[in-house]
């Protein structure tokens, strides 16, 4: 059994957020809020603070400095997990993460609906337990003010086809919250509001 804990869209307000205790801290993008190396030392100086025995991290759309200045950005990350299109097995379980999402304006980790995007999705393994994603699905916590769903379809039919336990995913503040459906369990943990105000507390998960 691993008790976990998720967050996502700190934008460098992560001091501002009361952080539970468990087995392992999920990150799921948007550590920044200009895409900065200093910015991801001190996310990585903060990340050593903290008890859990586990730190998993994505990057997100502000998070600029992983996908222009990867190996050095990687380097930083001494105190977690940063995963890219890439997995981790804890504890009998595996923990996949991935940082893509649809084209959102000129923002990190952008690609083109369909083929692009889907290309990154079919590199996901079969026995994921807790996929990280920094966008959402298509239809589950990813309605913006607008009313639209802004969620990655290709994305929807990855999940149901693979039905991890978990999809922790970001990205769309207004998108907070937790649903279940059939096999799923689906948080998004975005802690900032769409005013970018950190009023959101982490979510905390069990895998049993």
């Amino acid at each position: 059994m691993l008790d976990c804990v998720a967050i996502a869209d700190t934008h460098g307000m992560y001091r501002d957020i009361a952080i539970p205790y468990g087995d392992i801290l999920i990150h799921a993008g948007d550590i920044t809020m200009r895409g900065k190396l200093e910015e991801l030392e001190d996310f990585n100086n903060w990340l050593g603070e903290l008890p859990h025995r586990y730190k998993i991290v994505i990057a997100g759309n502000h998070d600029w400095c992983f996908e222009r200045r990867n190996a050095e950005s990687r380097k930083i990350i001494t105190n977690g997990i940063y995963l890219e299109d890439d997995s981790i097995d804890i504890d009998g379980y595996k923990f996949y993460g991935s940082p893509w999402q649809p084209w959102f304006f000129n923002w990190a980790f952008n690609l083109n609906r369909g083929k692009d995007i889907k290309a990154k999705w079919d590199l996901i393994p079969t026995n994921v337990d807790v996929l990280i994603t920094h966008g959402p699905v298509y239809g589950v916590l990813d309605k913006v003010i607008s009313g639209e769903h802004v969620g990655c379809e290709d994305l929807l039919r990855k999940v149901k086809q693979i039905k991890p336990s978990v999809h922790v995913c970001g990205h769309i503040h207004e998108g907070y919250g937790v649903i279940e459906q059939e096999d799923t369990t689906f948080l998004n943990a975005s802690v900032n509001s769409e005013r970018y105000k950190p009023i959101n507390s982490p979510i905390k998960f069990t895998l049993e």
